[in-house]
């Protein structure tokens, strides 16, 4: 997925550089990478490193990738909203479910900061 780049030597280039790319098949993990929308446990780091590794790359808007992560979020929600709303009320699955809802709005007030954060970037670039 990686592969080590022989560039014609410069004298402004040190001799012990090595310069790496990524193949086409590393360029396609990557990109799926970016486009993934699973959640089942957050991994706010990850997905973090994944909106500065798509800015620094030039590889994807973060803003966009924050987009398809909150539809996805979104979806869940309304699921786990209507699961909940068939629920007895005080039942053991009805609170499982609301812990869910909970957690998925947390998750996308978490997003709205990711997204307030990345368009104030592309303001100020």
């Amino acid at each position: 997925m990686v592969a080590l780049e022989e560039p014609p030597r410069e004298r402004t280039q040190r001799a012990d550089r090595k310069i790496y790319h990524l193949t086409p098949a590393g360029q396609e993990r990557v990109f799926q990478w970016l486009s993934e929308v699973s959640w089942p446990r957050p991994d706010l780091a990850e997905f973090h490193l994944k909106l500065v590794a798509a800015a620094q790359a030039g590889l994807a808007d973060p803003v966009s990738i924050v987009d398809a992560q909150r539809r996805e979020l979104l979806r869940r929600l309304g699921d786990a909203q209507r699961a909940a709303m068939e629920e007895p009320d005080h039942s053991n699955a009805g609170l499982l479910l609301e812990g869910v809802v909970l957690r998925l709005q947390a998750d996308l007030r978490w997003l709205e900061a990711c997204e307030r954060n990345w368009i104030g970037r592309r303001e100020r670039s």
